[in-house]
């Protein structure tokens, strides 16, 4: 298994767009392997932790920039996700589903990295510690109305976050699918700085809407102000790619 810690494995020295990831908080389950896996395009393979999968379920705010940084477009975001090994043995996250507040980023994202956007009607609230997160689907979207409303409250610091924290968390390698062929981006940013959180308010639907069976019992919660990221050009990579080093 890939060992996970704070820092990306590579740079992004000459970056194709800039984005702050605000007022983050990672929900996250255990799942059967076997179940997520059908779910991923061929060259793609779960990567377990304490033998399951894991799915999260991601809600923050988006400032999205340019190359040179000026930020452009601000918005909700929310994404439902696992995490992956790739042909190359690289580790990373596959999306099962972005919704996102600005059809203009739904619509780019869909046409450049056609990655699964979904234009919804999103708020974020935040009171102190308490952080609100509301989403809905807009039509013609399916299934319609499939979103969430989650209060997280953020708690302390994590002093010392573990392997598994960063295995959660700190994932600086995007696999999607373009065409049947398997794709690879890479972000850059710092270590999150990461705080305990407790969920005090949760209804979605945007695991099952991913095709997924509703999530078991309580999530394990983490939040973080956010980071600055800088994202790299996608790049295919073969489905029998050499280990990488």
């Amino acid at each position: 298994m890939p060992v996970h810690g704070p820092t990306p494995p590579e740079r992004v020295a000459v970056p194709v767009m800039r984005h702050r990831w605000d007022s983050i908080s990672f929900l996250h389950w255990r799942y059967d392997v076997d179940e997520v896996q059908r779910h991923l395009p061929p060259g793609l393979t779960v990567e377990p932790w304490d033998g399951h999968a894991w799915i999260g379920l991601v809600p923050f705010e988006m400032y999205l920039g340019g190359p040179a940084g000026p930020r452009i477009l601000r918005f909700p975001e929310t994404n439902v996700r696992t995490y992956v090994v790739g042909p190359d043995g690289r580790a990373g996250v596959w999306f099962f589903s972005l919704d996102a507040a600005s059809a203009t980023a739904v619509t780019a994202a869909r046409a450049s990295w056609q990655l699964p956007y979904f234009w919804s009607r999103m708020s974020i609230r935040r009171d102190g510690d308490e952080i609100a997160y509301t989403a809905s689907r807009r039509a013609p979207s399916r299934p319609a109305n499939a979103g969430h409303d989650i209060t997280v409250v953020a708690g302390d610091a994590l002093p010392n976050p573990g392997e598994f924290e960063h295995y959660l968390t700190a994932r600086f390698t995007l696999w999607n699918a373009v065409a049947g062929r398997v794709m690879r981006t890479q972000a850059d940013h710092p270590p999150w700085e990461l705080r305990a959180a407790r969920v005090t308010s949760l209804r979605e639907d945007l695991i099952a809407a991913a095709g997924l069976s509703e999530p078991d019992g309580d999530p394990i919660v983490h939040y973080s102000d956010g980071v600055d990221v800088r994202i790299g050009a996608p790049r295919p990579v073969p489905r029998r790619a050499a280990p990488a080093g």
